[in-house]
Parts: C-alpha cells; sequence; structure tokens
C-alpha cells in the first residue's frame, strides 16, 4: 500500500463530487472518481483503496447495495456514506449493510475530513506519526513539512513524493513505478510529468536550506540520498488552520462553472409543479422531479446554500404524492421554487461583475487578434454572441447559412468556427461543413452548437474532429468562454523543432508535412554543430535521428539530459530499427517517444503536438510557481 491515503468517491453529482475532490486533493488524498455504482464497483475491483465515499442514491448499482456486496467479497475497506437521506430508518439500513459511518447532506466540509481522518486512523495507527531526515520533518498528521523552522508549501504531488522517498530510502523509484503509485487510474500520467515535480520539490527543498535530498540513478530512476548525521534540535510546526486548509478551495469558482446544471434542475420541477396543475403529473415525471430535487438537497449546501437546501428538502417531501390524488398546494411549491431560484441569482450576481468592453478578462487576453465565425440560422443568437465576442477582444462575424458560411471561410480563415448542425431550411446539416473543416491542413477548429441531444451527434462530432460541443440553451459569456479555451489550445499548438537527421531527404519530407500546421523548424544534417545551434534556437522539442555521422541519436540524448537547462526537453527519436534492444537504449537514455520508419504523416503530427502540449503545460505551471525566474 502506498503511503499517500487513496480514496475511491462515488458520487453521481458531478459539481458536488468536484468540491469533494478537490477539498481532498488539497489534503494531499489521491482521489478516483466514478459517477455510478457499477463504474465505482469496477475500479473497487481493480485498485486498493483506503477509504470509500458512497453516495446512497447511485444509477445502476445503489449505496446499499454496493456496500453489501463488498462486505460478502470479504472487502474491508472503511465505507464512508454520503447521502441527503436523514431519516433512522435509512441509516440503520446503510450501518447494517456494512458502512462504516454516515453523514448527512449538507454537511460541514470540515466534519467531512474529520470523520475521514478517523476512519483511516482505524487501519494506519501503525504508521509512524512523524518522518525525519535531518532537519526535515514530514507530519502524516497534518500534511506539513518542514526544514528546521521553515515550512515548505508543497502541491499534493510534490508532498506524495517526498513522502514515498522518506518512507523508503532506500529503494530507487524508476519513473513508470513513481506513476503507478502516485497518479490515479483517470490522469493522463507521462514520464516528463514525473521529472517536472521531482525537479519543482527538489527547488522547493533547496530554497528552505536542504540540499541534494533526492538523487538521481542515471538510467534507473530516483532515490533520497544517503543524509549525513546531523544534531536534530526541531520545535513542533504549527498545525495548519482550518481556514487555510479550505481557502484554496474556491467555491464561488466552481459554482459560477456548474451554476446552470441547477438551474436546470430547477427547470425540470417547475416543469412537474405544471404537469401537476394539468394533470399531467405521471409516475416518470414524479421519480425525475423526485431526483432533481434530493440532488439539490446535497448539492446547493455544499456551496453555502444552506437555507436553498432545505427549501429543496422541502420540495423533495411535498412531491413525495399519491399522484392520483389531488391535494398539491401549488402557491405553496412555486413560492419555493421562487425562493431558491432568488438566492441562487444573488449569489451569482455578487461573485460574478459584468465585464465591460474596456475590460476584457485576463483569461481572453491572448486572443486579441483572433477571429471567430458564427454559423447559426438564428440570426437574433448570433447577433447576441458576436456582441459578446468583441466585448470580450474577440473579432468576430456570423453567416446564417452553410452557403454562407462557405463563402466568407474562401475569402478569410477564421481562427475557431462556432457551427451549429440543424439547419431546417437546407438539404444538408452542419456535419458536412464540419468535415469539410476538418480536412483542411491544418485543420480549423470547430465548436458545435446545438440544441439537440444526442449521444450519436457527440460521438460524430469527435470522429469528426470538433473540438467541442454546447447543448443549447446555454448562456453567451459561457459560449464565449469555451471558444476562449479553444483558441488558447490551440495558439499554444506552434512551436519550434529542431531536427537532425544525417538524410536530407527525411529532412525535405518533414519540413513539407510539419511546416503546414505552422511549426517552426530547424533542420540540422551535422550533429557535430547540434550543441551550438541547441543553445542559439532554444526549440521547444528536440527530434533526433538514431544513426549519425560522428555520435548516436542516444547519446545527443543522453547529453541533453545531463545538462540541467536541458532535462526537460522532450525528445522524439526516429529509427528504422526494429530490435527491442536499440529501443531499449533510447528509451534508457531519457527519449519520450519513438517513431519508426517509414513515418506515418498523422501519426507523426499527433505525436508532435502531444509532447508539445505537454511541454507547454509545464512551461505554465512553471511560470506561475516562479514567476520571477520567467519573467522577461
Amino acid at each position: 500500500m502506498t503511503p499517500t491515503m487513496r480514496i475511491l468517491l462515488v458520487e453521481d453529482d458531478s459539481s458536488f463530487a468536484t468540491i469533494i475532490q478537490e477539498l481532498l486533493s488539497q489534503q494531499y488524498y489521491l482521489v478516483d472518481l466514478a459517477y455510478d455504482g457499477e463504474m465505482g464497483w469496477r475500479l473497487a475491483e481493480a485498485f486498493e483503496y483506503d477509504l470509500i465515499l458512497l453516495d446512497l442514491m447511485l444509477p445502476k448499482l445503489d449505496g446499499l447495495n454496493f456496500c453489501k456486496q463488498r462486505r460478502q467479497k470479504d472487502d474491508r475497506t472503511p465505507i464512508l456514506l454520503i447521502t441527503g437521506e436523514h431519516t433512522s430508518t435509512t441509516k440503520v439500513a446503510g450501518l447494517d449493510a456494512g458502512a462504516d459511518d454516515y453523514l448527512v447532506k449538507p454537511f460541514d466540509l470540515e466534519e467531512l475530513l474529520a470523520r475521514i481522518r478517523a476512519l483511516l486512523r482505524r487501519g494506519h495507527d501503525a504508521l509512524n506519526p512523524v518522518i525525519e531526515w535531518g532537519l526535515l520533518q514530514l507530519d502524516p498528521s497534518n500534511c506539513q513539512v518542514s526544514y528546521g523552522e521553515k515550512c515548505l508549501k508543497l502541491t499534493a504531488k510534490e508532498y506524495a513524493l517526498l513522502e514515498l522517498f522518506l518512507r523508503y530510502p532506500q529503494r530507487i523509484f524508476s519513473q513508470a513505478a513513481l506513476l503507478d503509485h502516485l497518479w490515479s487510474y483517470d490522469e493522463p500520467p507521462s514520464e516528463n510529468a514525473v521529472r517536472t515535480h521531482i525537479k519543482s520539490l527538489r527547488q522547493k527543498l533547496k530554497k528552505a536550506g536542504a540540499n541534494e535530498v533526492i538523487e538521481t540513478i542515471y538510467g534507473l530512476g530516483y532515490r533520497l540520498k544517503e543524509r549525513v548525521t546531523q544534531p536534530l534540535n526541531v520545535q513542533s510546526s504549527p498545525s495548519i488552520s482550518n481556514a487555510k486548509k479550505t481557502e484554496a478551495l474556491n467555491l464561488n469558482k466552481i459554482w459560477q462553472k456548474q451554476k446552470h446544471k441547477y438551474f436546470n434542475r430547477i427547470s425540470i420541477i417547475e416543469d412537474a409543479i405544471q404537469s401537476l396543475k394539468t394533470h399531467n403529473f405521471t409516475l416518470e415525471i414524479q421519480q425525475k422531479a423526485l431526483r432533481e430535487a434530493h440532488t439539490l438537497v446535497g448539492s446547493l449546501g455544499a456551496f453555502g446554500f444552506k437555507e436553498a437546501s432545505e427549501i429543496s428538502r422541502e420540495i423533495e417531501q411535498l412531491l413525495k404524492v399519491d399522484i392520483n390524488q389531488n391535494n398539491i398546494n401549488f402557491n405553496n411549491l412555486s413560492t419555493l421554487i421562487e425562493t431558491i431560484k432568488q438566492q441562487l441569482n444573488y449569489r451569482s450576481q455578487q461573485a460574478c461583475a459584468p465585464i465591460s468592453p474596456q475590460s476584457p478578462s485576463r483569461s481572453l487576453a491572448f486572443v486579441k487578434a483572433a477571429q471567430l465565425l458564427i454559423v447559426d440560422d438564428d440570426q437574433g443568437l448570433a447577433e447576441v454572441l458576436v456582441t459578446e465576442a468583441i466585448a470580450r477582444g474577440i473579432s468576430a462575424c456570423a453567416s446564417y447559412s452553410l452557403q454562407q458560411a462557405r463563402q466568407k471561410l474562401q475569402q478569410n480563415s477564421p481562427d475557431v468556427v462556432l457551427l451549429d448542425l440543424s439547419f431546417p431550411e437546407s438539404t444538408e446539416s452542419g456535419f458536412e461543413l464540419l468535415a469539410e473543416l476538418a480536412s483542411q491542413t491544418p485543420p480549423i477548429p470547430v465548436i458545435v452548437f446545438t440544441a439537440k441531444e444526442s449521444f450519436a451527434d457527440r460521438v460524430k462530432v469527435a470522429r469528426l474532429g470538433g473540438r467541442g460541443f454546447l447543448q443549447k440553451p446555454i448562456s453567451p459569456a459561457e459560449v464565449i468562454e469555451t471558444v476562449s479555451n479553444v483558441l488558447q489550445k490551440s495558439q499554444c499548438n506552434v512551436g519550434k523543432l529542431l531536427i537532425v537527421d544525417d538524410n536530407l531527404e527525411i529532412l525535405d519530407w518533414l519540413r513539407t508535412v510539419l511546416e503546414p500546421w505552422g511549426l517552426e523548424l530547424i533542420l540540422l544534417d551535422n550533429p557535430q554543430q547540434f550543441w551550438n545551434i541547441l543553445e542559439a534556437s532554444n526549440p521547444d522539442l528536440l527530434m533526433l535521428g538514431i544513426h549519425l555521422p560522428g555520435v548516436s541519436g542516444a547519446e545527443l540524448c543522453q547529453v541533453v539530459r545531463n545538462d540541467p537547462k536541458w532535462n526537460d526537453l522532450p525528445v522524439l527519436m526516429l529509427s528504422s530499427d526494429r530490435d527491442s534492444e536499440i529501443v531499449q537504449q533510447v528509451f534508457m537514455a531519457g527519449a519520450d517517444d519513438y517513431i519508426q520508419k517509414p513515418i506515418v504523416e498523422p501519426e507523426l503530427i499527433a505525436r508532435v503536438f502531444n509532447r508539445l502540449e505537454r511541454s507547454q503545460l509545464r512551461r505554465k505551471i512553471a511560470a506561475q510557481c516562479y514567476p520571477r525566474v520567467f519573467k522577461t
């Protein structure tokens, strides 16, 4: 079992699950998330968890049967039930099913953390409460790391890495082993990610005065450096206050992102009330409204809407009626719904001031010159979106038919297209234009914007290379925010490549394939000039042939990895060799990827952009953590 506590969270309300997952991540727990009981069951079968947080009302497999079946399999993992049901009968049923504890929504987040710590202590009392390495101390009871009297502020992954090295001081951990230990199943891991976190951890330790704590064993991995014994005279570091434990959890930010879902839930309940009034109330409508009301009980409380949560509970009880009877107080239900909407709208207005055209948001500063084409036959909606985009610093225009859109595309190529799928007055749909845009080199990013809810359409959009799928109705601000995110990713794709290969035909072919994608290429056929060109060009990615005159590509890769300035530079190796021994040498030298000749063009492009995106994301994170280092 890894020293970092691993928790399985099974919760069908994605917004509420996001709150809990972020809270637990801030406390250095590793969290896997499942949105239904069956998915939770598969994860519980596949991984070993220290604790399971389980909602009671789940699709596919409910919490009670989940508990019973885990206990029948002799799984002793502690289970904490979290639910909006607060009757004693339900509590007894949950505990009898095998749950170790029970928490009723809405609950205080600090109480949840306290209950989790209590359950985890039962199975981990044998762990040493404080781990020491000279003046370096790690206290698992409060996730505090200090060196002397200095407290280190580590990210969750940095803390987990340090704890792993301290608990197993003699062991060498390969990058693959660290990924298996410390990354959850749904995270997109890469060995570059390990190197980035190791580098950041080393910098923070060094800044505190703890030099050379972690050493690199080239070709094998990392381990805790054998220390010279030092006298230890350290006072207990102060505990982290409750306020600091949760200050990084920005509930308002999450609420702004998720609030539309809750207004949609309220609309479903309003429709059910209208059905009651017109005597069209069916069992299906009743069950759907009850599900939405039940979700509101727990989730609104988690966002801080305590009164709205209690009102939702009252609505839930009022909806639990015999549908054949007509004894509903419609005015009361309508009043309760309006009260909830007023409270939610007030919070939204307080937390999110309107953005003026003169003050575009920081997140959109990078897209001032970006061009957006909106293709939608709803002229009023398209005009609103154009106005919103211009106010946020994006140049935008609209076409109200597919024919108009094609004419504008011939005149000018936009940076992104917002495309409706439905055009009733046309014999074709938006899918045809999406396919045309996806076939261009490079393809124009397309965000689909449609009122039709269809999983088959979502799959088709994904297959055609769509970059987003937005469901109407949605606010113009949210639409343009999605546009800005797609633009940011697209503009980050450009990069500089240094390619070293003595085959001039290969270099010419690579130029033909890669330059149309906006990449800046530096082609080198003489490896003896490699280091000078590397230093002068400062590339974002390095592509090396294996067999070069005077030096091998693997040796050049090792030279790069040995230098602190370049040891994080992504390296792709090109070779026609299929010998497993050569491939092993390439990766032992520190290469990130291996591409076999003859090169398949789409595969090459995908691999290049994948590495560039990961590298740019790492630099962005590093720049945020160390702004002085990256200040120009």
